[in-house]
Parts: structure tokens; C-alpha cells; sequence
């Protein structure tokens, strides 16, 4: 039996696309077991599925001043250490990491005990912690056709990000259903992002009156990010967080605002859904949100709306024209090759494994 390691971590997006490789991987009969940090998110995330989960020491590295960067490095130094012992002591044939800094030992430690690494890249550039693990690692699969042009030619493969399937087979009645909704009116789902972005949530609610007169809108607003004084608003409904219920909600949406972080676009440009992102602005990240957005409007698969240009009347004209030329982006979608992304990198898998 093949075995193989999958590795990533620190916040879900890194460990989502793990996730929507597991089913796969399982049909295939490989062993599979995960390397993350001690507590990060990644780690009920996947002691749910019921897979051996190792917990290691992980340090953030930064490019800015902090005074945990004099202790950080003593930390990946010795997460490097219990990779490298757990390596040894599990074999594996081939290790999968999404990203994240606990990551960065468990390639290393690999490339030191002759175990190919595959590392995927969800953001058109490469944050710092897949930038250090490229060099050990054994191929890159992209997500963006931009990233391909700045790695290695030998390494670089153009994937897609991997989506969890039980997103692609909603049920549209149960999420009428659930919603309150009649099916008289097109509906908008609205993705401020886990925590929820302010920005996003207070432009929709100023224009909601507006709104309401020809759609009705399902608002995925963040923690503690409701508000009262919208509860019983006929056509819309909020929630903080959604899980259970998300493949349903995204049968139902026939238009989709969202930030623009690469694994929730991936998801919507899977599901072929009409969406307008509004990145994060470049003063609060690297600017990667922003890039992911522009790649997606270049490709026809995307309208962008800064947030440095939101304001309720622009808002409201993006999305009328956003409905009204729905079928063009839908059609863009459609034609994507990145809907078979976890074959492809499952045969890369297959393909470099020892």
C-alpha cells in the first residue's frame, strides 16, 4: 500500500484542498496520515475524517519587525527536527503540502530523506513559506497560468486548486427551504470571508433597500458581524458561518460577492456561478487577494470592485450589470480546464511517488 503525507496549515484555505484530495486518495487504497502544527485549525479539521494526525512545533517567519521573531526560528528548528523523526518512522512514499510556515520543515526534512514533495500554490505569487520550500520540492502545481511564468519551467504545473465535491452537488429546493425564499426573484450570495469583512458587509446593507426590489440576498457576514436590526428583513437573510448547508446556498445563488482569497474563487469558478470579488485591500495583505482578482477578470471569469472604489451607487451598478451579462461569465467558466484539478494532481502524485 502506497503511503503518502499531506501537510499544511495555520488557517483553512491551507488545508481545504487536502481535504478534497482525501476521497480520492482513499479510493485509490493509499495510507494517508497528516503533519500539521500542535493546535492550528488544520487540526480538528482533519482528526474528524478519522486520519493519524502529528502535531509539530511551527514559527511564523516574517518579513516585518516582531518580537517573536527571535523565537520563531528556534521553533522551526526543532519542528525540523520531529518532521524529520516522523519521516522517518512513517515511511512515506511521497509527501502533498498546501502551504502555511508549519510546512516548510516537513518539505525540507523530506528532500533530506530522499521522500519527493509536491507543494501547491493557491495565490498567483508565492507566499514566503512555499517560496522556501520550492527548492526541495519535487514539482509546484499552480493555480494561476501567471505563476507558472516565475517558477522553475522544470518544476511548475499548471493544476488548479483541488474542491471539496460536496460543494458541486447542492440540492437548490433545500436551500429555498432553509432560506425562507420564494424562487420569483434571482438571489445573491454574499461572502465577507470567515471573519468577515466590514467593508463588504456595510456596502451591501446600505443598498440593501434597493436590492430587495428585484433580488433577494443570502448574507454569509462573519463572528458577531449580524445585525439585529435586519433580522425578519423580507428576502434577506445573514448568518455568521454556514457549513453544512453551503453546498445547498450555492446551488440557490444565481450571482456571488466575495473577497477574493484563491481557494474561495476556485470553489465559485467550479461551480461556474456569475461573481463579483472585492479583494482585500493591498494596505491590510500583501496585495495577493488583488491579483487573484485580476487574474480571474483577465480570464472573463470575474468582475472586480476595489475596495478603494466601493461606494453604494457603484456597488449597485456593478451588479445590474453584473445579472444582466451573467451567461458571458458563466460560459468563460465553463471552458476552464480547472475542474479536473484533483486528477491532475493526483496523477502527479502517481507520478513522482517513490
Amino acid at each position: 500500500m502506497k503511503h503518502i503525507v499531506l501537510t499544511g496549515g495555520g488557517t483553512a484555505g491551507h488545508v481545504t484542498p487536502n481535504i478534497a484530495l482525501i476521497p480520492r486518495l482513499r479510493e485509490l487504497g493509499y495510507q494517508i496520515s497528516y503533519i500539521g502544527s500542535y493546535d492550528g485549525i488544520e487540526k480538528k479539521l482533519i482528526e474528524d475524517l478519522k486520519i493519524p494526525y502529528y502535531g509539530i512545533s511551527s514559527g511564523k517567519l516574517r518579513r516585518y519587525f516582531d518580537p517573536k521573531n527571535f523565537t520563531d526560528p528556534f521553533r522551526v528548528l526543532k519542528g525540523f527536527s520531529e518532521a524529520s523523526k516522523l519521516l522517518k518512522q512513517l515511511k512515506p512514499d511521497i509527501v502533498f503540502s498546501k502551504g502555511g510556515f508549519v510546512t516548510v520543515p516537513v518539505v525540507i526534512a523530506a528532500k533530506r530523506r530522499k521522500i519527493p514533495a509536491i507543494i501547491h500554490e493557491s495565490d498567483m505569487t508565492p507566499g514566503l513559506a512555499n517560496k522556501l520550500c520550492i527548492p526541495a520540492a519535487s514539482k509546484v502545481c499552480c493555480n494561476f497560468p501567471e505563476t507558472v511564468d516565475c517558477l522553475p519551467a522544470d518544476k511548475a504545473v499548471l493544476t488548479g486548486t483541488p474542491i471539496r465535491q460536496e460543494l458541486l452537488s447542492g440540492d437548490k429546493l433545500q436551500a429555498l427551504k432553509f432560506c425562507g425564499f420564494t424562487s420569483e426573484k434571482p438571489v445573491i450570495l454574499v461572502i465577507g470571508g470567515s471573519l468577515g469583512s466590514v467593508a463588504v458587509n456595510r456596502a451591501v446593507r446600505e443598498i440593501l433597500p434597493e436590492l430587495l426590489k428585484d433580488f433577494q440576498v443570502i448574507h454569509l457576514c462573519g463572528k458577531d458581524k449580524v445585525d439585529p436590526s435586519l433580522e425578519h428583513t423580507e428576502g434577506y437573510v445573514q448568518y455568521e458561518y454556514i457549513k453544512k448547508e453551503l453546498p445547498d446556498l450555492f446551488a440557490l445563488a444565481d450571482l456571488i460577492i466575495s473577497r477574493a482569497g484563491a481557494n474561495a474563487i476556485c470553489e465559485i469558478s467550479a461551480l461556474a456561478k456569475p461573481n463579483l470579488l472585492i479583494p482585500l485591500s493591498a494596505n491590510a495583505s500583501r496585495g495577493d487577494q488583488i491579483l487573484n482578482a485580476r487574474s480571474f477578470e483577465k480570464q472573463g471569469y470575474s468582475m472586480v470592485l476595489e475596495e478603494e472604489e466601493l461606494t453604494p451607487e457603484k456597488l449597485l451598478e456593478t451588479i445590474h450589470s453584473l445579472y444582466k451579462n451573467r451567461q458571458k461569465y458563466i460560459d468563460a467558466m465553463s471552458r476552464s480546464s480547472h475542474t479536473d484539478s484533483i486528477e491532475k494532481i493526483i496523477s502527479l502524485i502517481q507520478e513522482c511517488q517513490k
